[in-house]
């Protein structure tokens, strides 16, 4: 397995990149395995923590659809999914880009889970910290340096 290296999320691009990622990603909620792959993705944008999807073949709890939608000038309209896991149903943790941009088409067939809604996530061997915030999706791990949007005082820049 591939180890985290040092990034400063301030040295992320704009617009944002996708990267494949090398480490397996785990996550459990309530006892129960959500998902588990090593073939994830993950976007990388300024001062945000890196948001990570999973492809839907790798969930193996429940996602029901969610009312609601966002749209990311970036990768499109997003729809969202309540995670059951076990007798737990969490609302609105996750969420996926059915039909996105050009530009991040491959996360097409790809989920996102919000970190802080989810009892565990690993990125390796790291354990996931939720990006600040309750806006954003992204996913704090140790290897990042670099001031991570989401915390009071840091929206809109």
């Amino acid at each position: 397995m591939t180890a985290l290296v040092p990034e400063n999320v301030q040295n992320y691009p704009r617009p944002p990149a996708l990267a494949q990622v090398a480490q397996r990603i785990v996550i459990r909620h309530g006892g129960v395995l959500v998902a588990d792959t090593v073939a994830a993705l993950r976007v990388l944008e300024t001062h945000h923590a890196p948001s990570y999807y999973l492809p839907l073949g790798d969930v193996l709890a429940g996602l029901r659809p969610a009312a609601g939608s966002s749209f990311c000038e970036w990768k499109g309209r997003a729809r969202y999914f309540d995670l059951i896991a076990g007798a737990a149903v969490v609302p609105r943790a996750a969420w996926c880009y059915d039909q996105p941009t050009a530009r991040f088409a491959a996360l097409a067939g790809h989920i996102a889970f919000y970190a802080g809604l989810i009892d565990e996530a690993w990125v390796g061997d790291m354990r996931v910290v939720p990006q600040p915030g309750d806006f954003y999706g992204g996913w704090v791990t140790p290897n990042l340096v670099g001031r991570i949007k989401g915390a009071p005082g840091t929206n809109h820049w």
